[in-house]
C-alpha cells in the first residue's frame, strides 16, 4: 500500500470514527453495485467485476488479496457473427476462503466450505463442499478434514497480536513453521 493510500485509509477511519469500519464502507459499496454479501465478509480484494450483481457471497466468506471474479466471457465475439458476451453468475457459498491470486470465471459456485489455493483458475463449480481446490484449472486436492488433520501441529492464532507480538511468537516457535 502506498503512502498516499494509507493516509486516505486513515483520514477515512478518523472520519468515521469507530461506528463502520473500512471493510464494511466497501462492503457496503458493493452492496449499493448490486453485489449479494453475507454476514461477516472479509473482502481483502474488490468484490467486482463489469457485472457486480451476478456476484454472490455467503456468510463468513474471505477472499484474500489480488482475486479476481470474471462474470463474462468476450471471446464468442470472435467465433460467433452478431453476438458479444457470455455471461455466468458467480456464487460462493458460507464459509469459503479464496486464496491470494486466484481468479473465479463466469458461471462458477462454490459450496459451502470451499477453500480455494493462492494462484488458482477455478474453471467449473464444485458445489459438493468442504473440499481443498487448487491449480489451473482448479482441482480437488483433498476434502477440508484431510487438511485439518495435516496441517494442525502448524496452526497458531494471532488475531489481536500488534505485530511485535506476532513477531515474537513466529520467532519463539519456530516448530510451529511450515517448512516444504
Amino acid at each position: 500500500m502506498n503512502r498516499i493510500s494509507f493516509k486516505i485509509r486513515v483520514f477515512m477511519y478518523k472520519l468515521l470514527g469507530k461506528k463502520e469500519s473500512l471493510i464494511n464502507l466497501n462492503i457496503n459499496y458493493y452492496k449499493s453495485l448490486g453485489v449479494e454479501i453475507g454476514s461477516n465478509m472479509r473482502p481483502f480484494s474488490p468484490l467486482i467485476s463489469s457485472e457486480p450483481y451476478l456476484l454472490s457471497f455467503g456468510d463468513n466468506v474471505t477472499v484474500s488479496t489480488n482475486v479476481s471474479f470474471i462474470t463474462h466471457d468476450n471471446s464468442v465475439i470472435k467465433i460467433i457473427p452478431d453476438c458479444t458476451d457470455i455471461f455466468g453468475k458467480i456464487k460462493i457459498g458460507d464459509n469459503c476462503f479464496i486464496g491470494s491470486g486466484s481468479i473465479i470465471l463466469p458461471g462458477v459456485e462454490l459450496g459451502e466450505g470451499v477453500i480455494v489455493g493462492a494462484g488458482s483458475v477455478v474453471t467449473k463449480s464444485f458445489k459438493e463442499g468442504h473440499v481443498i481446490i487448487a491449480g489451473n484449472p482448479a482441482k480437488i486436492i483433498c476434502s477440508t478434514q484431510d487438511y485439518k488433520q495435516k496441517i494442525q501441529s502448524y496452526a497458531l492464532n494471532t488475531k489481536g497480536l500488534s505485530y511485535i507480538e506476532k513477531k515474537k511468537l513466529l520467532l519463539d516457535t519456530k516448530g510451529k513453521l511450515i517448512n516444504k
